[in-house]
């Protein structure tokens, strides 16, 4: 598969209506989930063995999407091979009031994941470009009246920007995905968590009340994709209303991800391979 084909170029103008929410019907539902999916997730967890052992370089998944478009499954189903030991899991609900005592990227720094483990952002400082432009609510936040001007989101996306340019430029490699779905698949999964006992508890009223602003949340997103892709922090479109080709791309752009950081396990010096070596011939000598 060509992920390049769903990465955001900085430099394009971006209407959502020109992308598509459909799996790529070239591919076999079959074959992806018996072959390929598998194939992935025990590559992937190859990988992030040495980038664990390696202890240098980090990655950073961050996944924004409208409601129900199937965040949480990308995380189980994706992330499933991964070890627990070395990967972190970050969803980012209203502010807490301590948070809201301090910038909107101080919970997001505190949230980054240490070297040599993955962390995965449910959510994240994109929810202060998206939610919070859509409800206006920096004019009901904290922040000094005479800081909110026209060009506040301008601004929030040059912070973006440098701060996801920090990141990488200290050993965190960024990548962004946006989960696409159409309108109407998000209703049919709503009324699916309505319908079906089991799925009532992921059901929330203002879920509802959120996709009157449908028009608005897109316009919002496609500022955000056109304004904050960067080539050390890009951004995928990945078609998501067939759930098991957006968990098959995710898989397939992490994995070219962390192939890229080429993580490697430490050679062991000189002096530590010779203790290893008496280490050896004590146990040897033990049978």
């Amino acid at each position: 598969m060509d992920t390049k084909q769903y990465k955001i170029d900085s430099k394009r103008k971006i209407n959502l209506k020109e992308f598509s929410t459909k799996a790529d019907k070239s591919l076999d539902k079959a074959d992806v989930k018996d072959k390929l999916m598998p194939k992935n997730l025990e590559r992937m967890a190859q990988l992030q063995e040495k980038l664990y052992a390696e202890n240098q370089h980090s990655l950073l998944i961050v996944l924004q999407a409208m409601d129900a478009a199937g965040k949480d499954g990308a995380i189980r189903h994706v992330m499933t091979g991964l070890n627990p030991q070395g990967t972190q899991v970050v969803s980012f609900k209203t502010p807490s009031s301590q948070e809201n005592d301090h910038g909107y990227l101080w919970r997001i720094n505190k949230a980054l994941p240490p070297r040599g483990e993955i962390g995965i952002f449910n959510r994240s400082h994109y929810e202060d470009v998206l939610i919070a432009r859509v409800h206006d609510l920096v004019r009901t936040s904290q922040i000094p009246p005479e800081l909110v001007t026209q060009d506040i989101w301008d601004l929030r996306y040059r912070q973006i920007r440098d701060f996801e340019t920090y990141l990488a430029e200290n050993g965190t490699t960024v990548i962004k995905i946006f989960l696409h779905v159409s309108k109407d698949e998000q209703r049919q999964r709503l009324l699916d968590r309505i319908n079906e006992p089991d799925k009532n508890w992921k059901f929330s009223a203002g879920d509802i009340q959120e996709r009157k602003f449908w028009d608005q949340y897109m316009q919002a997103y496609e500022q955000m994709l056109e304004h904050t892709s960067q080539q050390d922090a890009p951004w995928f479109v990945v078609p998501a209303d067939n759930k098991w080709f957006a968990r098959f791309l995710i898989s397939q752009i992490v994995l070219e991800t962390l192939e890229k950081i080429d993580p490697r396990i430490p050679e062991l010096a000189e002096e530590e391979r010779a203790k290893l070596e008496e280490c050896r011939r004590l146990l040897e000598d033990e049978a």
